[in-house]
């Protein structure tokens, strides 16, 4: 049986810079921290971890890295100038050293700060031909690619908790690719991880948020 190959790695991706991992992966990273973050980021610090660190600089990895967290693509012909981008908006960002443990050698821990005041720590590992995995989010293990309609509750674990955001998908017709779990320990704090085949409606999200027991909803939207 021959294997499939995905179309990026007969040609790669549409991208501006000169490395797919460094400079395509990291805006991908960037982006969807954006998106999960779900407003204008106004505070941001970025610690580089391995090859993001040791050699980033000059394939324009902190670059990127903001571009993304500004809204852009990787075929975005103003990612050279996201410093001077981000200073414009009002965005502060800094930049110092991920003290992370046998982590992928291409990660960036983002620490955000949304224009409301929210709060939001995403370390994303860049792992190739601009494809990306999101590790951890708020320092809870995650594994997903930013490819599809993502929603991530964070909550007390606790019997229904599941149940009650499958059943909120189910009734807005909301078909779930995948569903990871997580918790820190029985009865503490819990996570879902759910990717999707449609893009969940905003007043179920909102929903999500009222409901007893859940302490945080985290939702990117791909479109």
């Amino acid at each position: 049986m021959e294997a499939c190959m995905n179309i990026f790695d007969i040609i790669g991706p549409v991208m501006v810079g000169p490395s797919s991992s460094h400079t395509a992966g990291a805006v991908r990273i960037g982006y969807i921290s954006r998106k999960l973050m779900g407003e204008p980021v106004s505070k941001a610090q970025i610690n580089l971890y391995g090859s993001f660190l040791a050699t980033g600089k000059g394939h324009g990895t902190r670059k990127a890295l903001v571009a993304g967290l500004l809204g852009m693509n990787t075929d975005d012909m103003r990612i050279p100038d996201s410093f001077e981008i981000a200073k414009e908006q009002g965005m502060e960002v800094h930049f110092g050293e991920a003290r992370l443990k046998d982590a992928h050698p291409n990660t960036a821990q983002l620490i955000l700060t949304g224009q409301s005041g929210r709060q939001l720590e995403v370390i994303g590992q860049s792992i190739g031909g601009a494809r990306i995995n999101i590790a951890q989010i708020d320092g809870i293990d995650t594994n997903f690619s930013g490819d599809y309609p993502t929603l991530v509750v964070h909550n007390l674990d606790q019997p229904g908790h599941v149940a009650e955001v499958t059943s909120m998908l189910s009734h807005k017709g909301v078909n779930i690719a995948t569903m990871q779990l997580y918790r820190s320990n029985r009865g503490g704090e819990a996570v879902m991880v759910l990717e999707c085949d449609q893009e969940i409606p905003e007043d179920g999200i909102r929903w999500l948020e009222k409901v007893e027991g859940v302490k945080k909803v985290t939702y990117l939207s791909i479109e």
